[in-house]
């Protein structure tokens, strides 16, 4: 399966906005990182990366229960021919499958989805509603606020950058960077205060 096939997806199934660019902004980390591990070695495929990411949730709209999610969604990924190492990804992502989280990929993925989202939700209530004014020491403070995005588990973004071996600063601010570069498409640009 290729990126265009994954995308097709993702609009056959998610109809919501804002769920689409979800999935984008957890493929724009993922695939920095795919490249980032790519360069210094590891034996990467940009494109299963970036696949995962964006299937990673495409159920989500007919599935909004867990643990239907991503359970049953893997069973229509399985029909249509997505690969075991992305299906399998995919269901690492939610610790009640039982799948453990092994793979760089499978790491990876979990330490970007809630991060993704977080950081989304911060350029939101940012003046400008952009990505680009976005700083890792507000993103930590708003950790601590327990009120905002409240649906945000704040141990799944500390415990997977720890499953990845990065620091939480340094994955946060590599995040950022990862959606700044495609904030555009992520719906993330400055827009006039």
């Amino acid at each position: 399966m290729n990126r265009d096939q994954a995308w097709s997806i993702v609009c056959e199934f998610i109809q919501n906005d804002a769920l689409r660019r979800h999935s984008l902004a957890v493929e724009a980390c993922v695939l920095a990182y795919a490249h980032k591990f790519a360069s210094e070695g590891h034996s990467v495929d940009p494109e299963t990366w970036s696949v995962t990411a964006l299937l990673h949730d495409f159920d989500w709209e007919i599935h909004p229960q867990l643990p239907d999610h991503p359970v049953k969604g893997e069973a229509i990924l399985k029909e249509r021919g997505v690969s075991d190492e992305i299906r399998r990804a995919i269901l690492s992502h939610a610790d009640f499958t039982g799948v453990p989280r092994e793979s760089l990929l499978e790491k990876t993925l979990f330490a970007c989805d809630e991060l993704a989202g977080f950081l989304t939700a911060i350029s939101y209530v940012k003046p400008t509603r952009s990505i680009l004014d976005v700083e890792t020491k507000g993103v930590r403070k708003k950790m601590k606020d327990k009120a905002f995005a409240r649906a945000v588990n704040r141990d799944d973004i500390i415990n997977g950058a720890a499953g990845l071996g990065v620091d939480l600063d340094v994955h946060i601010e590599f995040c950022i960077q990862a959606m700044q570069q495609r904030a555009g498409e992520l719906g993330l640009e400055r827009t006039p205060a």
